[in-house]
């Protein structure tokens, strides 16, 4: 499938879906939203990916929010429709099977940063900036920038970026939980000495820093897929539940998983003292 505003491609069992629109900071319009839509079905339907990078063209943006332009053009009916089908598309993203991992790049902002939030996980760059900037405009986050950022971070923390307006840092998105890492590497020179631009400012190394958001999910997926897939559905279901009803289902599935190959694998591989061999069944 040939895409005009994302890029797509897999290596190693896994998917790297790149928001390509770096001249409008990866501004995120309908069609990018249809263009994600059809990338993340593809990835559910393809056995050969176990896990996803979502990620920004360039180094100064993940996605500086929604496509300003588009959005002056709505009315209280499109309007509504401009929010459902973002949502519907990272409600996609949040329930996949298979982890997915948002490698902040740059601005996450606007719908941007509720892209990331969709993710299972946020790792950040050192220079990455996250805030949801709506009311500034006159509107309020339409792609569950009010629901998401609460359960991330807590009610008041969550008001405090939804009221304000403003944006914060890799280390300040750390510290309150909206991001789960925060990565600090520069190009080198062949002697390792790091390079630096015109202004004397230390060049940011992209290729290292999605090599880095790559070991991290190599290293998710050495577990049990179907384990993994369990877990993200345990999660999700249970938060929107109470606790009795939340402990049922993780009882629910932590049963089921016994009618599975990878289970009997997994178990016997310890006791076995060797390395398990997950397919998956």
């Amino acid at each position: 499938m040939e895409f005009q505003n994302i890029t797509y491609t897999v290596e190693d069992r896994i998917a790297t879906v790149t928001i390509n629109r770096p001249k409008t900071l990866n501004a995120l319009n309908s069609e990018t939203i249809a263009e994600l839509s059809q990338a993340f079905d593809q990835i559910v339907e393809d056995d050969n990916v176990l896990g996803v990078i979502v990620t920004g063209a360039g180094s100064k943006a993940f996605v500086a929010g929604a496509d300003i332009g588009e959005l002056s053009t709505k009315n209280p009916t499109t309007g509504r429709d401009f929010s459902l089908s973002g949502q519907a598309v990272f409600n996609k993203i949040e329930s996949l099977p298979k982890p997915v991992i948002a490698a902040v790049n740059g601005f996450a902002l606007g719908g941007g940063c509720e892209l990331a939030m969709a993710c299972h996980l946020r790792v950040a760059a050192i220079h990455a900036k996250f805030g949801q900037p709506e009311v500034g405009l006159g509107i309020i986050p339409g792609y569950g920038g009010t629901q998401r950022l609460p359960r991330l971070v807590g009610k008041g923390r969550a008001l405090e970026l939804l009221l304000g307006g403003g944006m914060i840092n890799a280390a300040e998105a750390f510290r309150i939980g909206l991001a789960n890492a925060v990565v600090e590497v520069y190009k080198k020179d062949e002697e390792g000495n790091e390079i630096t631009d015109e202004k004397g400012r230390k060049v940011f190394d992209s290729d290292e820093f999605l090599s880095n958001i790559k070991g991290m999910l190599k290293g998710i997926l050495t577990k049990g897929p179907v384990a993994l897939s369990h877990v993200i559905e345990a999660v999700n279901r249970g938060l929107e539940t109470d606790l009795p009803s939340g402990l049922k289902l993780e009882a629910d599935l932590f049963g089921l998983l016994y009618s599975t190959e990878d289970t009997r694998e997994g178990l016997n591989a310890f006791l076995e003292k060797r390395e398990a061999k997950f397919t998956g069944k």
